[in-house]
């Protein structure tokens, strides 16, 4: 068996060489292993936030406003016990991200609204007045 050193500088273990990191892992639990993914449309009216983020519930997410820094947090801390005879079992879950995004001056930040349904967040951002895009128009000569 060779030695190998990752780009991370870290010294493997035996255990993560021969099974993975996966195989210490209960996949039920191991929903957020990384990053959700994120679509932002900007359209006339507003901007629209999608965040991928299938099997949470809306009850753990939380959305910030601060100034202009916009903060998408989700948490969720779970615990399992199994008791057999003399031997009781307890594993401890703790599942979080956390995204932010530095909002333009342009928007309302006042009528942001948030939703969430089949897995997806859906933030609507409206746009001030001003930032809306005007219809072209003829501008004639003098």
């Amino acid at each position: 068996m060779t030695l190998i050193r990752r780009s991370n500088d870290l010294i493997p273990t035996f255990f993560d060489d021969f099974f993975g990191r996966d195989w210490f892992i209960n996949n039920d639990q191991n929903t957020l292993n990384s990053m959700p993914a994120v679509n932002i449309a900007d359209n006339a009216e507003r901007y629209e936030v999608e965040m991928a983020a299938p099997g949470l519930s809306k009850k753990n997410f939380k959305i910030e406003l601060d100034n202009q820094l916009l903060t998408i947090s989700y948490e969720k801390e779970s615990k399992t016990e199994n008791a057999e005879g003399n031997y009781t079992k307890r594993e401890f879950f703790y599942n979080s991200f956390q995204r932010s995004f530095t909002l333009p001056q342009t928007v309302e930040s006042d009528k942001i609204e948030a939703k969430y349904a089949d897995g997806i967040l859906r933030l609507m951002i409206p746009k001030k007045e001003e930032a809306k895009q005007k219809p072209s128009r003829l501008i004639s000569i003098r």
